[in-house]
């Protein structure tokens, strides 16, 4: 049972995250205002908390350092309007393990919630040696990357890229999520970067293979798996 402490003061964008949330499986828990969300957050037991920055009396920023100070550990996902360059890295830096600007596509909140649970339930375990996607392999160790067990040549930021999308298999991942996980870019930097790095990485990962793995889902991003 995996569990979602959402702290949100409107009704409607609640509403919207707790639903799609419970219908991918999480148990939700709500909380309208800071300080109801940093009595639930030490009372412990979550697997993630999804904090809105901005609500009246205690916001999300003096939540979030309340439970860092209380050492609650548990990962945190600012949901915020402010979406500046500035804002995103006062977010990032306040000790939230992630920052997502409103409005903003249930799909990208899911596949971030899912990387920070899975961050978290991995926490204090032995590090990946392997990333694995049907017969496409990366040795992290040796750094190394095999298809069918034929060797493919990477550049570094293909092969951080490909690493990216491999630690999320099966998931659709957005050009933002890439920008910020490969280029540790926390705003849009107006160009076609990430169009131009999966173009390549799709010609060494999928031509002369039997089935494509990386995929475009139009108006969304990219995936990596197997169409079935």
């Amino acid at each position: 049972m995996t569990k979602i402490l959402l702290v949100e003061d409107d009704d409607t964008t609640a509403d919207y995250v707790a639903n799609g949330l419970k219908e991918q499986g999480f148990v939700v828990d709500r909380a309208a205002n800071g300080r109801d969300g940093l009595f639930h957050a030490t009372d412990g037991g979550y697997d993630c908390i999804v904090l809105d920055r901005m609500m009246p009396g205690m916001d999300g920023m003096a939540a979030l350092a309340a439970m860092r100070a209380a050492g609650v550990e548990t990962p945190v996902l600012i949901l915020s309007a402010m979406s500046t360059p500035e804002d995103r890295v006062a977010g990032l830096t306040s000790g939230s393990d992630d920052y997502l600007t409103k409005p903003f596509v249930f799909a990208e909140l899911l596949a971030r919630v899912r990387l920070l649970v899975r961050r978290g339930q991995n926490a204090g375990t032995a590090p990946e040696t392997k990333l694995v996607c049907d017969d496409l392999e990366m040795d992290l160790l040796g750094h190394r990357v095999k298809r069918a067990g034929k060797p493919i040549d990477l550049q570094p930021r293909e092969y951080r890229l490909l690493e990216f999308m491999l630690r999320h298999a099966e998931q659709v991942v957005t050009r933002t999520m890439l920008l910020e996980g490969v280029w540790d870019y926390h705003f849009d930097p107006g160009t076609n970067v990430t169009d131009v790095h999966i173009s390549r990485l799709r010609k060494k990962v999928d031509e002369g293979f039997a089935r494509p793995l990386l995929h475009t889902v139009r108006g969304s991003g990219y995936k990596l798996g197997v169409e079935r």
